[in-house]
């Protein structure tokens, strides 16, 4: 009998922590699609809402390491500063991988359809949990 309630005890332990899971990477999923959805809407500020908000942000792109929110904001703007540079945004997930009840990790590509010129690469994003929200705290894309 005792081992039959520790069975249902685990088997309740990890139902619950795969639904936990799966909410986790639909919050994630739903971000991103947010994310795409103001980006072709031309609304750079309201894309940057899944990224954290702080000075530790940390975003690796060609032009090397930007730190913080606002320095983040701003190179997205110098580089972005119209809708013809911005085009229309396609992600592709590849992979996201869970490491730890605060962090997940997530694998692209990405793609800008462009009347001045296509173009597009692959992204790797480092998600942390804070106050019960998904942000982005690293973003390396190439």
């Amino acid at each position: 009998m005792r081992i039959l309630i520790v069975l249902l005890l685990l088997s309740a332990s990890f139902t619950h922590a795969h639904a936990q899971d799966d909410k986790d990477k639909k919050a994630i999923l739903s971000l991103l699609h947010t994310q795409t959805q103001q980006w072709n809407r031309g609304n750079i500020k309201e894309f940057m809402n899944g990224y954290w908000n702080n000075d530790s942000l940390m975003f690796i792109g060609k032009a090397g390491v930007t730190y913080g929110y606002s320095n983040t904001l701003n190179h997205y703007l110098s580089n972005y500063g119209d809708t013809t540079k911005m085009g229309k945004l396609f992600f592709d997930i590849i992979k996201i991988k869970k490491l730890s009840s605060e962090y997940y990790w997530v694998l692209g590509k990405w793609f800008l359809k462009r009347s001045i010129g296509d173009i597009g690469g692959h992204y790797t994003l480092l998600f942390r949990k804070i106050n019960n929200q998904w942000v982005i705290i690293a973003d390396h894309t190439s």
